[in-house]
């Protein structure tokens, strides 16, 4: 390569790694015979001489979900920016395939790591800090929290949603959830919304709560159940994410019901179908493109030796539309 451009091998290394370092016309002659020749730098042999692989990695539960594709779409580019290339795992909501994700990709060199949410499998996270490898756990925190985060306060937000519902006089409710099991986010919405409850002395009766599958259909199963439940109606129902609303929503109008006179629905996430159904769905919006670039400035500056703020709290915005209102007299 470095014969047919008729130049040295350290300036091969640095037309490629260092541009700018290397004359216009010098530049165009390397990159010209790299053409020719489809030579590309050797990756490798780059990381193991600069000590970096320009590569990061991040685990996320799933791209089905249309907030954690955001959010992993942001992270791209913003990496991108900085020349590093970014990996993805799946982890299908099992946490010890989200380990074995964390495991492999550390022995692959990554130089960073981000996770969304809490993997509760005990000392992985001290095996990324015995590796020296910056992490950030995303979408998820909580107070307290002993790892680095870029997120928000899943329980402050569900007590949130919760307190608006009760100041438009709401007093029996319902909640559709996803799976609890292996998802702190979870529970702690849940937890949240309890916690706001018994501040006025009420709470969840167990009928009145489903937790199933994520999705549309879930959400239209669950409601189903949880109305045709023993005991007086639920006249609000709050959802752990925004599919589920939505199927509720639909259910609701197919067993004849008219939201928000009859059933006030609330959403989290304001994906992008959130506004454009009718009615639209009254929500909590995460800024998920935020999150992502936040995350990724955050293991930037931890790469480059630069002190950042280890817990980064964004906060989501309550979005009222038409699924609210006062229960029916």
């Amino acid at each position: 390569m470095a014969e047919a451009a008729g130049v040295s091998t350290a300036t091969v290394s640095r037309a490629f790694n260092t541009p700018a370092k290397v004359a216009p016309a010098v530049r165009d002659r390397v990159f010209a015979a790299a053409a020719i020749l489809g030579w590309l730098p050797h990756a490798a042999g780059s990381a193991l001489a600069r000590r970096r692989t320009s590569i990061a990695g991040v685990v996320i539960p799933t791209l089905g979900q249309e907030v954690f594709a955001t959010q992993v779409e942001a992270m791209q580019a913003a990496f991108a920016e900085h020349d590093i290339t970014l990996l993805i795992g799946c982890s299908n909501y099992d946490p010890d395939q989200a380990a074995q994700q964390v495991r492999t990709m550390l022995a692959r060199g990554v130089d960073a790591l981000a996770v969304l949410g809490q993997i509760p499998q005990a000392g992985l996270f001290e095996v990324v800090q015995a590796r020296r490898v910056p992490f950030v756990i995303t979408y998820g925190s909580a107070p307290g929290s002993t790892h680095p985060c870029v997120g928000f306060d899943n329980a402050t937000a569900f007590s949130e949603i919760t307190r608006y519902l009760l100041a438009l006089g709401h007093q029996i409710f319902g909640m559709i959830l996803p799976p609890t099991l292996h998802n702190e986010r979870i529970v702690a919405r849940l937890a949240g919304v309890r916690s706001a409850l018994a501040d006025e002395g009420l709470g969840l009766r167990p009928q009145h709560i489903f937790e199933g599958e994520y999705g549309i259909l879930a959400g239209r199963k669950a409601l189903r159940q949880i109305l045709g439940a023993n005991g007086p109606r639920p006249t609000a129902i709050i959802c752990g994410n925004d599919l589920l609303a939505i199927g509720a929503l639909f259910e609701a109008r197919t067993m004849g019901l008219v939201v928000p006179r009859d059933l006030s629905i609330t959403g989290f996430d304001d994906i992008s179908m959130a506004g454009e159904i009718d009615p639209a769905l009254t929500t909590m919006k995460v800024n998920n493109v935020e999150i992502g670039r936040l995350a990724v400035e955050y293991l930037v500056s931890q790469l480059c030796g630069e002190a950042a703020p280890s817990e980064v709290l964004i906060l989501p915005a309550l979005v009222e539309r038409s699924t609210t209102a006062p229960p029916p007299k």
